[in-house]
């Protein structure tokens, strides 16, 4: 797979879970803490919710983009994505990630937006990314 590089940036971790994160930049800074769940004391964002949000964002964009050659139905206002991120140890070692994508497409009937999240799904760099890795469900509220 050949990609043709438009865009690069840089983001650096100290600390690792409970530490923190910012771009080479300095436009992008946050703190991160370990989840209760896995142990840690919840304080600060983590490497899960980061994913999250780059994953749902990224995903409205390719909703756009499939709009754009006017085969689907043009993307609302109003959408939105929530993308759930879990992780957990797999078999036989170490640990994976699931995503759950909910796309909500205001005014879209279901067969139109069904459609949509399909193309989106194909274009999307993080779907491409994570395709065939991790389990990601697509579900059309």
């Amino acid at each position: 797979m050949s990609v043709k590089v438009l865009y690069t940036t840089t983001a650096t971790a100290t600390g690792g879970r409970d530490g923190s994160a910012r771009t080479n930049d300095g436009t992008f800074e946050v703190a991160l803490g370990l989840p209760k769940e896995l142990g840690g004391a919840g304080k600060g964002n983590n490497p899960e919710q980061l994913f999250a949000a780059g994953y749902a964002a990224c995903f409205i964009g390719a909703l756009k983009a499939a709009s754009a050659g006017g085969k689907h139905a043009k993307v609302p206002a109003d959408a939105t994505v929530a993308a759930t991120v879990g992780i957990g140890p797999r078999e036989p070692k170490g640990f994976g990630l699931t995503v759950k994508l909910d796309v909500t497409l205001p005014g879209v009937d279901r067969a139109a937006a069904e459609a949509l999240v399909a193309e989106a799904h194909e274009i999307c760099p993080y779907s491409n990314a994570t395709r065939n890795n991790i389990d990601v469900v697509l579900n059309v509220v």
